[in-house]
Formats: C-alpha cells, structure tokens, sequence
C-alpha cells in the first residue's frame, strides 16, 4: 500500500512540473506533507506529545537520509534521464540487504537469495521497452548514493526510535528531509538557479498537490515506515521495484493502455516478494529454537 500510494505522485508531480520549479515544487510538497503528519499526530495522541518527541534526533536522520536522498536522485535525473534514475532506485533492496548484513547480522539462504533476483528481474522486466534509454556513468553512480542513503534512512528511523510510533518516527524524520530541501530551495533563489518557479496556483494544482503530498508522500510514508519495523529495510524495499507497475495501473485509469510486459515483470517480482518475506519468520523461529 505504501508503494501503491507513492505511485499517485508520479503522473500528479508530471502535471505540476509543467508549471512549477523542481526545488519549489519538492519543497512545497515536502512541507504539506509535514503539516499533514504533524496534523494527524496533534490529533491522535495530542499537542503534548508532539513535544516530547526527538525533533533534533530525528531531523539529522531526515535531512541526510531523506533529504540528501531525494535531492541527489534528482541531480541523477537531471544528468541522465527518468529511466536511469528509476533503474538506480531499483538497486535499493541490494544496497538495504547489505546494510541488514553488515548491522544486523542477517544470514543469507538460497531462498533468500533467490527471492532478490526475482525482485530485480521482475523491476527491470516492468521497465520494459524503456531500458534502452539507461546511461551507465556518474549519473547512474550517484543515483546509487541516493538509494543507499534512502535505505539508510529507513533502517535508521525504526531501529534508533524503537520507543516510538511509526507515525512518529515518520513525523520527525520528514521534518529533516523537509529542512533540507527549503535550505536547497533557498540557496537556489538566493544563486539564480532554475527551478524555482512558483506560479499561481490553479485549483487543479491545489488537488494535484494534495494527492503529490498528502497521499504519495504524508500516508505513504507512514505506511513505509511501518512495514519496514515490521518486516525489515531490506524486504520492505522489494517492493519499491513494483512502482512502474502500479504507475501503469493507474494510468490505465486515466486511459492509457496496458502493458503485459509491466504485468509479467511485476509477477515475477511478486513471487521474489513472497520467497524473500518468508525468511524473517523463518529466521526469528530458529533464534528462539536455540535460544537457552
């Protein structure tokens, strides 16, 4: 589901683009959706929660791994094309695998294994016809700093909040990523750069910035950080490879056409899904088997 609604910002951040700067469209999209978690925590467990949480913990783990994250996927983007920048974001399990070995002491089995190239087959398989537009070079390696940075963050914000909700661990964390893309936005108004346009909004870039911000950013990412304390960085982000897919899907709806070769790919990446999630219980049966 978390992946599912972060795919609604696809064709609504295409729209926006049309008019909008880069960095103030991601910004503004940054802050709506901090005043959409912050709004919920307000309302759920109250303003005097809001106060006692870890604001300066969690903006660090924002502002390097959201914030630098998101950023330099863009800047991967911008030297290549959308199609090098998704294949480098597609890498994520591989990068998150690694840091669930390296800090956690996850074991590696075949199944295991098996259910990671499944995951990254069945990703490039819903790229399609696209992946004869990938650029191999600086771009692409950059891309890849940001999806170990992204997956970083992930890890970071459930296992250095352990005490708190995933609404919460989300909350503080996007506060980060939201201060980093300002001091971004800032510094290019400050330089000239391009993309910083700020039209005047239409009443069809009010909805669009709703569904880029509160659903494909606010609730997904809530979403995400609650299936990453749940079933870990590296099997949550397996799923991340299923966007073009259901990108795909809703676009169907907007009346383009379908594509069997985007349907297969996410077949074949759901049954790398199935085999990769298998293991956590697995795992945790034979830890509690040998434990005294």
């Amino acid at each position: 589901m978390a992946v599912g609604l972060f795919s609604f910002g696809f064709p609504a951040a295409n729209s926006l683009l049309e008019t909008w700067g880069v960095f103030s469209l991601i910004t503004l999209r940054n802050l709506l959706g901090l005043l959409f978690l912050v709004g919920l925590m307000a309302f759920k467990p109250g303003v005097r929660a809001l106060r006692q949480l870890p604001w300066i913990k969690g903006f660090w783990i924002g502002f390097f791994g959201f914030g630098i994250g998101s950023m330099l996927l863009l800047l991967a983007q911008s030297m290549t094309n959308a199609v090098t920048a998704a294949l480098a974001a597609a890498t994520m399990p591989i990068c998150a695998v690694a840091l669930e070995v390296a800090f956690d002491g996850k074991q590696l089995t075949f199944t295991f294994l098996a259910g990671v190239a499944l995951v990254i087959l069945g990703g490039l398989i819903a790229f399609g016809s696209q992946f004869g537009d990938f650029q191999l070079g600086l771009g692409f390696l950059i891309g890849l700093c940001a999806s170990s940075l992204f997956a970083w963050g992930s890890r970071a914000t459930v296992k250095e909040f352990p005490e708190l909700t995933p609404l919460a661990r989300t909350t503080v964390t996007t506060l980060g990523m939201t201060g980093f893309c300002a001091f971004v936005f800032f510094g290019a108004l400050i330089f000239k750069m391009p993309g910083t346009i700020v039209p005047t909004p239409t009443e069809n870039d009010f909805i669009l910035l709703l569904i880029y911000a509160w659903c494909a950013l606010g609730l997904s990412q809530w979403m995400w950080i609650l299936g990453v304390g749940k079933v870990g960085i590296s099997v949550a982000s397996f799923h991340l490879n299923a966007a073009p897919f259901y990108v795909m899907l809703i676009m169907l709806i907007l009346g383009y056409g379908w594509s069997w070769l985007q349907a297969s790919g996410a077949c074949i990446l759901a049954v790398g899904v199935i085999m990769a999630q298998s293991q956590p219980k697995r795992d945790s049966m034979l830890k509690s088997t040998h434990s005294p």
